[in-house]
């Protein structure tokens, strides 16, 4: 069945899309000339030369356009189009223009290009142009049909998504905490293949299965880390950290690690916690790690991220900050209200019997008197050497006062205090061999716990003891050589 001129042209008219019937026989006219130049790729001849590209522009005469091409165009007939057409044609629409004019250089008679117009109020339409040369017309390019499809909607959609993606992609790589994306469906296999088996309390089952955590931390799959994870873990790469990950997550992680799986047993997907890493170089990192399984993957955890934030330093900064509130800064050992406690608790939880030891800085107001507090400061320092040399734990050395030490030794007997003392006595003759300049000495007392008594009466016959012992002595020069 023919179809009559008349309805083929009512179609073309009133066809959805823009369609437009050119002339493109000047612009084959202009192909002939550069061929006989020598011409051979048109790509290259027009490349960097946009007014070459112009001109095939120009050489295209419209022939007409359907009413979809005038709305597009907001045109109001084809005389207004045709005579602002450097208004549609313009800027990006040079650059893929080359495409479509090799493609019929090359002798395709089908072409298609993705590119850019404007509507005659300067508003940018995203278009898919694809041409035909009719049949008949193969050598004359006279009758070239295009059509226009108005891309913009779906262009438009397109960049924003490349832009969020890129927007989270830059939030990800520059965030200043370490982020990992993990895959974890292969645990939540192993925890859901658990609860078939009827076990209700992981907890209980880990502790009599301890493997089943280290299965589950090896069938941990790390997607992406972002770099301030390489810089945190001292990592050159993400295939470097990835190989060495055995060193990051060690020791203490692992006990960590099941507290996680517990977490998770019980529908806690999203969790916190502070945890001990360590960088590939060993140093031990205290981080405060937040795991989270990613919405839209809640029924098999394959998408989780995992946020550490390096709180070493805070971490340093509290145990220097519980070092001093047990220790004194001078000497390096326990001070007054460290002893006091533990003198309280050896009260109540013993071991028995607990041996005492009070001893007294001989000459320190003499030193701080005639060779300044400087002098006294490095004499009491060196009392601190040799106490914290003479015991080991569960003992321990502390200075209670300006010149007064005390050394609590739980479960010792009297011959294991005395062995003590003898021992301090050696460790001063050491100590005075390398500071020739002003002698260690010290006034030393010993009391051990009877059945039943008080601490503070042993603490009592030792000070008893040391002051006897400071009487026993030579009296003090009143000048230090």
């Amino acid at each position: 069945m023919m179809i009559a001129p008349r309805d083929s042209a009512q179609m073309f008219d009133l066809a959805p899309v823009s369609l437009w019937l050119e002339d493109f026989s000047a612009v084959g006219q202009l192909f002939a000339q550069w061929r006989a130049e020598g011409v051979t790729s048109l790509r290259e001849h027009l490349r960097g030369r946009p007014d070459r590209v112009a001109e095939c522009s120009r050489r295209i005469r419209v022939i007409t356009v359907n009413r979809r091409t005038l709305e597009l165009f907001e045109a109001t007939s084809q005389e207004h189009l045709v005579a602002n057409l450097a208004q549609v044609f313009r800027n990006d629409m040079l650059k893929t223009h080359i495409e479509e004019l090799t493609q019929l250089w090359d002798g395709k008679l089908n072409f298609a290009s993705q590119t850019v117009n404007y509507t005659l109020s300067g508003q940018r339409l995203d278009i898919l142009l694809k041409g035909t040369v009719l049949p008949g017309h193969e050598e004359s390019l006279d009758r070239v049909l295009l059509s226009i499809e108005d891309i913009t909607e779906r262009e438009t959609a397109r960049r924003q998504t490349a832009q969020a993606e890129l927007y989270a992609r830059g939030l990800f790589q520059h965030s200043p905490v370490s982020l990992w994306v993990e895959d974890f469906s292969s645990i939540k296999r192993l925890i859901d293949d658990v609860r078939l088996r009827g076990i209700v309390d992981l907890r209980v089952f880990t502790d009599v299965h301890p493997e089943f955590v280290e299965r589950c931390i090896s069938e941990v799959r790390v997607i992406d880390v972002n770099q301030h994870t390489l810089d945190m873990f001292g990592a050159s790469s993400k295939a470097d950290l990835i190989a060495n990950i055995g060193s990051v997550f060690r020791d203490e992680m692992h006990r960590h690690f099941r507290e996680q799986l517990i977490e998770l047993w019980n529908g806690k997907l999203f969790h916190q916690r502070e945890v001990v890493n360590y960088t590939l170089a060993g140093e031990e990192l205290h981080v405060h790690l937040q795991f989270s399984v990613l919405p839209g993957h809640e029924h098999d955890w394959s998408l989780v991220q995992v946020a550490l934030t390096d709180i070493t330093a805070r971490k340093k900064a509290e145990a220097y900050l519980e070092y001093l509130g047990k220790h004194d800064v001078l000497t390096q050992l326990y001070n007054r209200s460290f002893y006091a406690d533990e003198l309280n608790r050896l009260e109540r939880k013993g071991p028995f019997p607990v041996t005492i030891i009070m001893i007294d800085l001989n000459n320190l107001k003499l030193v701080n008197d005639q060779l300044g507090h400087a002098a006294g400061d490095t004499l009491l320092r060196r009392a601190g050497e040799v106490l914290s040399k003479a015991v080991d734990r569960p003992s321990c050395a502390a200075r209670i006062g300006g010149d007064e030490f005390a050394i609590l030794l739980p479960g010792i007997d009297a011959a294991g205090g005395q062995a003590v003392m003898e021992n301090i006595g050696k460790l001063i003759e050491l100590n005075n061999q390398f500071y020739s300049a002003t002698a260690l000495s010290v006034s030393i007392g010993m009391a051990t716990s009877l059945t039943g008594e008080r601490l503070e009466q042993v603490v009592k016959r030792a000070d008893f003891a040391m002051y006897q012992d400071k009487r026993n002595q030579e009296p003090s020069e009143r000048t230090l050589a």
